[in-house]
């Protein structure tokens, strides 16, 4: 794999390992983790001392019917069948554009991928994840470009596959692009191998073009 040149920030390496993150952003952040020693390793550091003020917390006591409320929401959970095998004890899947933390949400890899068009040959297909924010899988072709747009809230987009290029800079596998409401950009897939990305965002995006706008809501982006 290329050299990666764009990384997570400091902030979302931190939120991440506090829990803090909706869904479709951690499983951006899980995956360039998994493609990324140093945001790995700055994700570890940041375990290491969430373990350690815990460790230091002092003790809080429970209420007198704590017990009792959990036990009685056990109790209402419903039945489940034979339990599985340990994650850890199992092999893990492999999938040449497809890191492992995303094979969960595509149950069969890349082939599996229930792709829907876009326009101009650009296909998505949205995972499924909680309701504060929402992640998708694009499909670019190679010289493609996805219309100019700029953005309401925050947008991760990392690359899977291939590479493109913005106003900003060129972002090839393993790199994160991390826009905001003062990025306006027009995202354009280098020559060659069609560039697939994982893109979450928490707001709807900002089309220029009239068109885009019509069809936005129908593709929910």
């Amino acid at each position: 794999m290329a050299q990666i040149k764009h990384h997570l920030t400091d902030e979302l390496i931190m939120a991440y390992s506090a829990g803090l993150l909706p869904e479709a952003f951690s499983l951006v952040v899980a995956t360039h983790v998994s493609m990324c020693d140093a945001c790995r390793a700055a994700l570890e550091a940041h375990d290491a001392v969430g373990g350690a003020v815990l460790e230091d917390a002092g003790e809080v006591a429970l209420a007198p019917e704590a017990l009792a409320n959990c036990l009685a929401a056990i109790e209402q959970l419903p039945p489940k069948g034979p339990i599985a095998f340990d994650r850890s004890e199992l092999p893990l899947k492999n999938d040449p554009v497809l890191p492992e933390p995303l094979l969960d949400y595509v149950d069969g890899g890349i082939e599996a991928v229930n792709w829907r068009p876009v326009g101009l040959g650009v296909k998505q297909a949205i995972l499924p994840t909680s309701k504060e924010a929402s992640v998708r899988l694009l499909y670019i072709p190679a010289g493609a470009e996805v219309p100019d747009h700029g953005h309401h809230g925050t947008e991760l987009t990392l690359v899977l596959q291939g590479a493109f290029r913005d106003e900003f800079d060129r972002f090839g596998p393993g790199d994160v692009e991390i826009a905001d409401p003062n990025v306006e950009h027009t995202p354009v897939a280098e020559e060659g191998e069609p560039c697939i990305c994982l893109a979450a965002t928490d707001a709807p995006l900002k089309f220029r073009k009239f068109l885009p706008k019509i069809a936005q809501p129908f593709l929910r982006i």
